[in-house]
């Protein structure tokens, strides 16, 4: 495994955390995701929860980037509503995360546990869609 990173974006913890308890009503929006772009810009989105799947906040944060001109994320991080403070991705967001943006650092754990690891170390022997490394080599 990777050393784990050893810096954790507190202000990127805090963005997530009041989009989560602003804009996180009902079972349709119960989590909320903020990713740091590389020019220091904050995205944030809520999940879109639906029977048929709907997407997680990460997911819809990374379209919202793309909205907003941000191609790049360096960090990311989702938080529950009603308090429930950071929450890792999902298998699927894991690996949507590693395919479109390889070096991201995630923030999980809690408490006095809190950090940022990469994307890779969340996924050991993952799959790496081949499509998106071209530009890494």
């Amino acid at each position: 495994m990777t050393a784990q990173s050893t810096h954790v974006d507190h202000e990127l913890v805090a963005a997530a955390a009041e989009v989560a308890r602003t804009r996180c009503r009902g079972d349709n929006h119960t989590m909320a995701a903020a990713g740091r772009a590389r020019d220091g810009r904050i995205v944030t989105a809520v999940n879109a929860y639906h029977f048929t799947g709907g997407p997680c906040a990460e997911l819809v944060l990374i379209g919202a980037a793309a909205a907003q001109g941000v191609h790049e994320l360096e960090t990311v991080v989702a938080v529950g509503d009603r308090d429930r403070g950071i929450v890792p991705p999902c298998g699927r967001c894991r690996q949507v995360l590693l395919d479109y943006f390889p070096g991201i650092e995630v923030i999980v754990g809690s408490g006095d546990r809190v950090r940022a690891v990469p994307v890779a170390e969340l996924l050991p022997e993952t799959y790496v869609w081949a499509d998106h490394r071209i530009d890494a080599e």
